[in-house]
């Protein structure tokens, strides 16, 4: 997520990601790295679908999520933190130091043209990528999964990001789960637009997405229902993390995840 103080969430750690915003262009820097605070470590062979993005050194600064045989869903913030050219998506790789899984070459990246800053939403892209993913994609969250954004519905955030504030971040995936808020989070966030967006945490907070985990999948079972966007620090009281609302976009997904 990242942190402005508020934070777009690009790597998942132990208290949900605290989110810092990557909200340059293409070429521009990354402005917001979030990470999985206040979790524990979680295993591919549950969750197949989480995948992350590396620029061309080969660092790992968002992660995304396998929607398509072909391609993965992460915020409009990270597919404009690093050329398309110089992006690669990592599937299958559980465990940062290793070469387990395969990196894929971005050839399609695909941002939602209504975005302009992670914090007024729209915080949604679609990157296509060379050859098939060999993993089973999320299942999309549509209209007919209203009760899963309901107060209260437990959900499940994944990243590599940084396990706590201005921390390391996690070598290996992990895992957090975290309540839906509901509308409330219109109290902690002035711009927060329930349409497109959605919030989970706890009031007294201590879990969360962090820096690095901008991107990555905020799952109820094997639904993707939010995509990591932004929040105020990582894991602070009463500062839930936002995320993309993803039945408020799924046509869109849906059809650039198919096109090549």
């Amino acid at each position: 997520m990242p942190t402005m103080s508020r934070r777009p969430v690009l790597a998942v750690s132990a208290v949900l990601f605290a989110v810092t915003a990557l909200t340059s262009a293409l070429v521009g820097t990354a402005v917001a790295q979030p990470r999985i605070i206040g979790g524990n470590q979680a295993s591919l062979a549950d969750y197949p679908y989480a995948a992350y993005l590396v620029d061309k050194e080969g660092g790992q600064y968002c992660g995304a999520v396998i929607v398509s045989s072909s391609a993965v869903a992460t915020a409009a913030h990270c597919a404009l933190a690093v050329k398309a050219t110089e992006a690669r998506v990592v599937t299958g790789r559980e465990d940062k130091r290793t070469n387990d899984g395969a990196e894929f070459r971005v050839t399609k990246a695909w941002v939602n043209p209504n975005y302009t800053d992670y914090t007024k939403g729209d915080d949604l892209a679609v990157l296509t990528v060379r050859g098939q993913l060999p993993y089973r994609p999320a299942k999309l969250a549509d209209d007919s999964d209203s009760d899963l954004y309901s107060k209260g519905t437990k959900a499940t955030v994944l990243g590599w990001g940084r396990v706590e504030e201005g921390g390391t971040r996690s070598d290996v995936l992990r895992k957090a789960v975290v309540p839906i808020v509901g509308d409330s989070c219109a109290s902690s966030y002035g711009t927060y637009n329930p349409d497109i967006m959605t919030c989970a945490g706890y009031p007294q907070g201590g879990t969360d997405a962090c820096q690095g985990d901008s991107g990555g999948p905020l799952m109820v079972g094997d639904t993707l229902i939010g995509i990591i966007s932004f929040g105020d620090g990582c894991a602070k009281a009463g500062k839930p993390g936002v995320y993309t609302r993803v039945s408020a976009f799924v046509d869109d997904i849906k059809q650039q995840s198919q096109s090549r």
